[in-house]
């Protein structure tokens, strides 16, 4: 039961928070908090959380997929694995190759939109990956 239950929670849970914190938090301190400076600097706190929220599910939706499954979920867990890789890796990139550019103010506009674009792919990356851990319900 926890086999067949746990890549689909791992999976909910990455696409769930990535949508609060990127689609609805972040934008809502911008719009509330007196400045933007301090939004920003709240931001980057939020979305360094929400790498390491990215990257144990992600590590653990890998581990998962590469121990033994059973035969039925197999070629699930194989068709995710690299929407899985690619969103850790799309974390990764962000939290420590792009978002020290944007915390510096270096080309901010250049380096927020390729931040914005990775962040959308992430969530993309874990969209799929929870659309094809999650069985299809057959009425």
């Amino acid at each position: 039961m926890l086999k067949q239950r746990l890549p689909i929670f791992l999976a909910a849970l990455w696409w769930g928070s990535l949508t609060t914190v990127g689609f609805i938090v972040v934008p809502l301190l911008f719009a509330t908090l007196p400045s933007p400076a301090i939004a920003g600097a709240t931001a980057a706190k939020l979305f360094t959380a929400q790498t390491w929220v990215s990257m144990a599910c992600a590590i653990i939706l890998l581990l998962f997929t590469r121990s033994k499954m059973p035969d039925e979920q197999a070629p699930v867990a194989q068709a995710a694995l690299l929407f899985i890789a690619s969103g850790l890796l799309l974390a990764l990139l962000a939290e420590f190759a792009v978002a020290p550019r944007i915390v510096a103010r270096e080309n901010l506009k250049l380096w927020h939109s390729v931040g914005s674009g990775m962040y959308l792919l992430q969530w993309l990356c874990a969209a799929v990956t929870l659309w094809k851990v999650a069985p299809a319900t057959h009425h």
